[in-house]
């Protein structure tokens, strides 16, 4: 999904630490995401698929308006926020596409969800996305529908 470079300042200077975001799904109703810092990039992109590994979810579907077909957007609109950012999904009628910025789009495609409205708020940067790349994608995983328990 991505990296960030920086680290702490130290007496000699600054510490080089690269920070790594990887989502994994089956593009069937499963999605995970993990997040790793280490001092190679190498090593954190490792680590971040294991802990996407072991952070993986079930995403609930739903309908919008009749029940024809097989499930295709979210179903309830859902919010959520992590740091200054915060994500909401709002279903959507079939065959819209997912209207959203790469971030969502990506993680709500692997959870196959196939229609999908999503507004974020939060501090924009002058690319268009929402400052912090890692909030953005954990707002987004965590905005993901969860089945309820029975």
């Amino acid at each position: 999904m991505g990296e960030a470079f920086g680290g702490p300042l130290w007496r000699p200077g600054q510490q080089t630490r690269f920070k790594a975001f990887v989502a994994i799904g089956d593009y069937n109703d499963h999605v995970g995401l993990g997040v790793k810092r280490s001092k190679e990039v190498a090593t954190a992109i490792r680590g971040a698929i294991i802990l996407a590994k072991l952070s993986i979810v079930p995403v609930r579907r739903g309908y919008w308006g009749n029940k024809i077909g097989k499930p295709h957007t979210v179903p309830r609109k859902v919010t959520s926020c992590c740091g200054s950012v915060l994500v909401c999904l709002i279903p959507a009628p079939g065959s819209t596409g997912i209207v959203s910025a790469p971030v969502p789009r990506k993680l709500l495609m692997m959870a196959d969800i196939d229609d999908c409205y999503t507004s974020a708020w939060g501090y924009t940067s002058t690319l268009g996305y929402t400052s912090t790349l890692g909030n953005f994608a954990k707002a987004t995983f965590d905005a993901s529908p969860r089945p309820t328990a029975v």
